[in-house]
């Protein structure tokens, strides 16, 4: 069989692969990473049969070959998919919204195999439901949660894994238990503050200022923070322009598609110049700060303020 899983939703192709995985003897599956592996290698891993005799999984990842993007290895998949091996099966992932329908190997994946786009909205309160299905959580507890680990599926999933360990003898989940047993996700702090900055919402963006420092948040780790993001969101702003996707951006920039996706979100409020001068302003305040010149504690607030 020959799968074609694509979308800008992670966690679903992720979960889908752990579904179509299961049959298959861990020793059988192979794994290979377009980004850095020539698809030479996986489509002759595909053809050989299994030393152990049994059907073969083989994964391929990032097979950017089926959207827009261009590839050399085209004749080589488009080979294999003419004359696969009926003892293997092949799965094709591309972190994409879309393919590219147009393309000769889209059109013949789709005749030879099964192709299924994963793009739907993630409900992180049906998420969270769905993880613990056996467990009892009250609505304030579940949305302490979300706030506390932040809205990233990959992340609340690991962190419920961890809170289903620790209370296998007892189902009840308390507000202590997710302060206790997960990790607070600095990020969520720091891309909501970033929203309240961008949409010049200053009275909000100091309350999260304020609730960082109340958690003992360094002034100085915030800014490099909110450098961090701002230098992305002006990165994928210029990057945006130029065409690219936002899997295409992620890779060029070398980071996870998801903050990649907010930068962009929140790029749309404020222009590339407004961007690069808060990156100088922070630069400033890191430097006035390491030299002492610049009181710490008061140094972004002030920064919050005169935006």
């Amino acid at each position: 069989m020959i799968y074609l899983l694509y979308g800008n939703k992670n966690f679903l192709i992720d979960n889908e692969l752990i579904t179509l995985s299961q049959p298959f003897d861990p020793m059988n599956i192979s794994k290979f990473d377009f980004d850095n592996e020539s698809p030479q290698n996986a489509m002759e891993d595909a053809k050989t049969i299994s030393l152990f005799g049994d059907k073969k999984l083989i994964i391929c990842t990032h097979a950017n070959m089926f959207t827009g993007a261009t590839s050399k290895d085209i004749d080589i998949i488009e080979e294999y998919l003419n004359h696969p091996n009926p003892d293997t099966t092949i799965i094709f992932t591309v972190n994409n919204e879309k393919i590219d329908e147009r393309k000769k190997i889209t059109k013949l994946i789709k005749k030879k195999g099964c192709v299924k786009a994963f793009n739907a909205k993630i409900d992180v309160h049906d998420l969270i439901k769905s993880e613990l299905q056996d467990f009892k959580i009250d609505n304030q507890t579940l949305n302490l949660l979300i706030n506390r680990v932040g809205e990233n599926p990959l992340i609340l999933k690991n962190e419920l894994a961890k809170i289903k360990i620790y209370k296998d003898d007892n189902h009840l989940i308390s507000s202590n238990d997710i302060m206790n047993l997960t990790t607070k996700n600095i990020d969520t702090d720091i891309f909501k503050l970033i929203d309240h900055i961008v949409r010049n919402q200053k009275d909000e963006a100091l309350e999260i200022y304020y609730e960082m420092l109340k958690i003992n948040e360094e002034p100085l780790k915030i800014i490099i923070l909110l450098a961090s993001q701002f230098r992305i969101m002006y990165q994928a702003k210029q990057l945006l322009k130029r065409g690219l996707s936002e899997k295409d951006i992620a890779t060029i920039l070398k980071i996870h598609p998801y903050r990649v996706k907010l930068a962009i979100q929140n790029s749309r409020y404020i222009d590339s110049k407004v961007l690069l001068q808060y990156l100088a302003d922070l630069a400033d305040l890191d430097i006035g700060i390491k030299t002492g010149i610049i009181n710490k504690d008061t140094a972004l607030e002030l920064f919050i303020l005169k935006k």
